[in-house]
């Protein structure tokens, strides 16, 4: 990791009590100057022009969809939990009652009620890529939609990185957002609260003296020949002044500054604890984090992640799933729907697709410790903007929301639906593995849902 250091009064902060000086430090790149080696890999391509864009959001541990978009008030007692529905702005289109500002724009939303294909176990790998961890794959594993916009589509804004994640680290390993796969390290997110292994100082250069370029090249170049000497900087030297750029760019530096945002916009998306991780090895519960999402968007970001919350309700000692159920809803009803309003006044709307899901859904039956389990067998998606056909759902369940029963969709529909809206074509686009083999971008020569397009 790269860190430049602050000045030592520094008092600007970043989401959620990030300090500046935190935010100059490039977790999860290596040396940092990782960056270099993806500007490197940008230029050495043609990218097609495209605003187009993508925030995700994970809901980590598997949220229960019969609570939240598929209730089944008629089910037996012991399945239909304590939530009623409630009506949305689209007539017929009912969901869960702690979800009513949702339920007030779902003209702009999609829900997906029967992805059939999700993985029993805990595990971001098929939310993130949508492919299927048990499955072969090739060395270096697949890339995330991310990686594949940073090598096909380049950035936005040259100081800004295509690809950046807002994930706070779960101590569970398998929560955590995966590599860019067989794309390397030139295509991994740019992490602004990733952890550190080690930091590696510009040779006692602050700040306040990054204005002295002749000085900053001669520090530069000291720290290059120390790296070299294990070969980290192997291919990465042509574009050094570049990728520093990127880190001392006030753009990026700006976009996760939250506090140029007015009271009024913070207090709408509400406020979270970053120290707190929900059970333990969850996310935070960091609704904040939206909001810096769609700063990084406006400024030029092409893909953003964000992890959010626990949603592994098993009950017992978690608590009743209906209570957390109580906590959660409201807290992201209230980010969520700001997000997109805040998407659409600025005019971000169209270009800008938000996707919000987990691992898989729940058990039909709810457990006698009061929660529901893993159930791989349908889970949900919700998608809104992007200029995709919206108000309405996809799919449908059986009587007890345990079985797709009509239109069931895989992930890998749900993913070529992510790329499409990027502007590329699942059906011809390819990007190649460590061994210079071509692969398509989703699994099974899927296609986009083809009532969203």
């Amino acid at each position: 990791m790269l860190k430049i250091l602050g000045p030592a009064s520094d008092s600007g902060t970043l989401c959620d009590g990030v300090s500046r000086r935190n935010f100059l430090q490039v977790g999860g790149l290596g040396t940092g100057l990782s960056l270099a080696g993806l500007l490197a890999a940008e230029a050495a391509q043609g990218k097609r022009p495209s605003a187009k864009s993508v925030i995700f959001i994970y809901l980590v541990g598997g949220p229960p969809h019969q609570d939240m978009f598929d209730l089944k008030p008629e089910a037996p007692a012991g399945i239909r939990g304590e939530f009623n529905p409630i009506p949305t702005n689209v007539p017929g289109i009912e969901i869960g009652e702690h979800l009513p500002k949702l339920a007030g724009m779902m003209d702009k939303f999609s829900i997906i009620r029967s992805i059939c294909d999700a993985q029993p176990e805990h595990n971001a790998f098929q939310s993130y890529t949508g492919r299927n961890q048990r499955l072969p794959m090739p060395v270096g594993g697949w890339p995330t939609p991310g990686a594949v916009a940073s090598k096909l589509l380049g950035p936005l804004h040259p100081s800004v990185p295509p690809y950046v994640s807002l994930c706070y680290t779960c101590t569970h390993g398998p929560y955590n957002e995966p590599s860019p796969g067989f794309l390397g390290v030139p295509h991994s997110p740019f992490r602004p609260l990733g952890p550190g292994r080690a930091d590696l100082v510009l040779n006692g250069i602050t700040h306040d003296r990054l204005g002295d370029r002749a000085l900053l090249r001669n520090s530069l170049d000291r720290f290059r020949r120390e790296a070299d000497t294990s070969g980290m900087m192997a291919g990465h030297d042509a574009f050094t002044q570049q990728a520093l750029g990127v880190l001392t760019s006030s753009r990026l530096a700006n976009a996760l500054d939250i506090s140029q945002e007015s009271e009024a916009t913070r207090a709408r998306y509400g406020k979270g604890n970053t120290k707190v991780m929900i059970d333990g090895n969850g996310a935070p519960r960091v609704p904040q984090s939206f909001l810096a999402a769609r700063r990084l968007i406006e400024a030029g970001a092409r893909v953003v992640t964000v992890n959010y919350s626990k949603w592994d309700w098993h009950g017992a000692s978690y608590g009743t799933i209906f209570n957390r159920q109580r906590e959660d809803h409201p807290v992201l009803d209230k980010a969520l729907t700001a997000l997109m309003e805040d998407l659409e006044n600025r005019g971000l709307l169209e270009d800008t697709l938000v996707g919000v899901w987990g691992e898989f859904g729940r058990t039909p039956k709810i457990n006698k410790g009061v929660g529901r389990d893993h159930w791989p067998r349908v889970s949900f998606a919700l998608l809104g903007g992007g200029s995709l056909n919206h108000g309405q759902v996809i799919g449908a369940t059986d009587r007890l929301a345990g079985e797709p029963v009509a239109r069931p969709v895989k992930f890998s529909e749900l993913f070529a639906t992510l790329y499409h809206h990027l502007g590329l074509d699942t059906s011809t686009a390819t990007v190649n593995d460590f061994q210079g083999r071509p692969h398509y971008l989703v699994a099974d020569g899927s296609a986009p849902i083809r009532e969203l397009i």
